[in-house]
Parts: C-alpha cells; structure tokens; sequence
C-alpha cells in the first residue's frame, strides 16, 4: 500500500527496524496508560511489530496497522490502526510518542485514517472506544466528526483493573472529508 500523506502527518507500512521508535511507544507507560494494552517489553513489541509487518503483505488484509511519521522524518513517532468490527465497520485506534504530544499529529493521522476508511475502504462506519479521562482523544474524535454513543461498562483490562470506554463512531454520510 501506498503511503497516506495528511497536512502533517503520512501513514505507511510498518517495517522491523521501526522496533525502536515503536518500543518508546508501546514501552511507555505515560503512553500505554490510555491504550488497551499494558506496557510491552521488547521482546512482545518485537512479535507485535513482525505480526503488524506480515498482516501487512496479506492479500485479503483485514486491518490497518500503519506507522505515523511527520511529513518531513520518516522516522515512527506513532501508529493508526483500522481493525474490522463487522460489515463495513471498523474501530479506530491511535497512539502518539509522549514526546510527540499536543502537535495535532494525533488528529491529522485519525482524519487520514478516517478519509481512507470511507473514501477507499467504503466502509459504512468507523467507531472509537476511548476513556473516560482520556481528554485529548475524547478531543481528536470530536474534532473528526464523530458522535458520542455512550459508555462500555468495563470495557478492556489494562493496569490491573477493569477500565470503561466511551464510545464514539462516525457514519459514511456524516463524513465531511
């Protein structure tokens, strides 16, 4: 796949010597705390990234997992993801390197994502489960477009306790590319 170029941001591939640049993400619990997955080491970062990396040459691909870079580095300073969730609907993840925070690439990269879920992929909806103290998200998805659908009860187990999600979903005709 070609790569995905926002006003700040492009979307490519993933590749196995991203390992660094995407440990000091997924490896950092200032990160990882609003994700759905605790803090990895680099040995689980490492089998994430080969399994981002091969889904990646399937041909009947079923996600999106891309790497996030700023229009002028080609270095990973985060990653986008579009995971299927039925027909036409997907669920919209992303993270940025702390280091990397409040430059809008957060934004920029879900809105790339987001054009090419509806624009390439037609899908018909893309959601965003997001917690609840998670501002800066809460934040991204409401610049996008996307409308608040209410809140899932213990939703994922991160940092040893149950932790809700709100949700939050954007539907093709809603979308204002």
């Amino acid at each position: 796949m070609d790569p995905l170029t926002g006003d700040g941001t492009r979307l490519r591939e993933f590749r196995l010597d991203d390992l660094d640049d995407y440990l000091a993400i997924v490896g950092d619990d200032r990160v990882t705390n609003w994700l759905s997955f605790d803090s990895r080491d680099r040995d689980s970062a490492q089998t994430a990234l080969a399994a981002a990396v091969e889904r990646s040459q399937q041909d009947d691909r079923l996600d999106y997992m891309l790497a996030v870079t700023r229009l002028d580095d080609d270095r990973l300073i985060g990653f986008a993801r579009l995971g299927p969730t039925g027909v036409q609907a997907a669920h919209l993840g992303y993270a940025i390197a702390a280091d990397h925070w409040g430059h809008g690439y957060a934004t920029d990269a879900s809105r790339t994502l987001v054009r090419f879920a509806f624009e390439n992929l037609d899908l018909h909806r893309v959601s965003a489960a997001i917690g609840p103290e998670n501002l800066a998200s809460v934040a991204v998805v409401k610049r996008l477009g996307f409308s608040y659908e209410g809140r899932i009860r213990h939703h994922v187990f991160t940092n040893n306790a149950w932790r809700d999600s709100l949700l939050y979903s954007i539907l093709a005709g809603e979308y204002r590319g």
